[in-house]
């Protein structure tokens, strides 16, 4: 493959936004991608004006097919590393043994989920478990529900919760709440629940019945919010040497442009809290930045032919 002008890691709503823009303003475009997005369990997604309730992975299947409409690449492959080509591009390196070189480079990796350790939770991830009550709340609304505590901020994350149902269940280990924390789970009738839970209870139609706690005692729920851990995949960016903060993020401007000359990146792998919507809009706001910073290069190196050129 001959030169192109960015190659884009990772294929979700922010990689393909911005290939969209860049390949609409006639640049060479390749996203690369492994084929793992983080909300593939997920039925459905919501919030995305115009998209709501669509299936996930028809977003990105529509996504790819207007990439391609103006002659973006969409390609699955593992990008196993990142290398400066020792001028002002990079080698991408891909598991197959093949190598693309760009002109800059977009990380749109995203995040992974760190669950608890709690019998039964993972595999129902995205069904029953959700991590966040904006979208997925109103599909539980009215319901009982429940959240895992234990982790800073978990109490504040049920108050928002709490606007979904009057009948929420506040699960902690023992010794945890403030008792500023208490009053307020109880001023707005949360139930507090202090104890270790052991596992979670599956009823015949393979739903989430309750949660069962060390005491014996079964909490019947519906459905449970967790507060993941969020942790970036961002092994790409660091091994480029893009700065982080300090808790391990990397660092962008608002269009995405990283520490590191030529590299930006957009969606959760700098922004955990990013939505899919959100994760698109930062995607296109890369693509503008990039696409500008291209165009400084290209004066540079018209001016180079046009001095060489001269002289001659």
């Amino acid at each position: 493959m001959n030169e192109i002008d960015v190659a884009i890691v990772g294929g979700g709503a922010a990689g393909l936004s911005a290939a969209l823009v860049l390949s609409r303003a006639r640049r060479r475009v390749v996203v690369l991608d492994d084929g793992t997005p983080r909300n593939a369990p997920a039925s459905h997604m919501h919030g995305y004006l115009s998209r709501d309730g669509m299936p996930p992975s028809e977003l990105l299947a529509l996504g790819r097919d207007e990439v391609s409409h103006y002659d973006g690449q969409v390609v699955n492959s593992v990008v196993t590393d990142v290398v400066p080509d020792g001028t002002d591009g990079f080698w991408v390196l891909l598991d197959g043994g093949d190598r693309i070189r760009a002109r800059r480079l977009l990380v749109t990796t995203g995040l992974k989920d760190e669950l608890p350790d709690i019998p039964g939770l993972a595999n129902r991830w995205a069904r029953d478990v959700l991590h966040c009550p904006y979208c997925h709340g109103h599909e539980v609304r009215d319901q009982q529900l429940g959240v895992i505590g234990g982790s800073p901020g978990a109490v504040r994350y049920a108050q928002i919760v709490r606007q979904w149902t009057d009948d929420l269940v506040y699960f902690t280990p023992p010794g945890l709440l403030t008792a500023a924390e208490r009053s307020g789970l109880v001023a707005r009738a949360i139930g507090i629940v202090e104890g270790t839970i052991e596992r979670l209870m599956v009823g015949e139609d393979d739903r989430l019945s309750g949660v069962a706690v060390a005491d014996g005692s079964v909490v019947p729920r519906d459905a449970l919010f967790v507060p993941p851990r969020f942790v970036p995949r961002s092994q790409l960016l660091a091994h480029l040497g893009c700065a982080t903060d300090d808790d391990g993020w990397v660092t962008a401007d608002s269009t995405g442009r990283t520490s590191v000359a030529g590299v930006w990146a957009a969606g959760n792998v700098i922004d955990p809290r990013a939505q899919v919507i959100t994760a698109a809009g930062a995607g296109s706001a890369a693509a503008i930045a990039i696409n500008a910073d291209l165009v400084d290069d290209d004066v540079r190196r018209a001016l180079t032919g046009y001095h060489h050129g001269y002289t001659a």
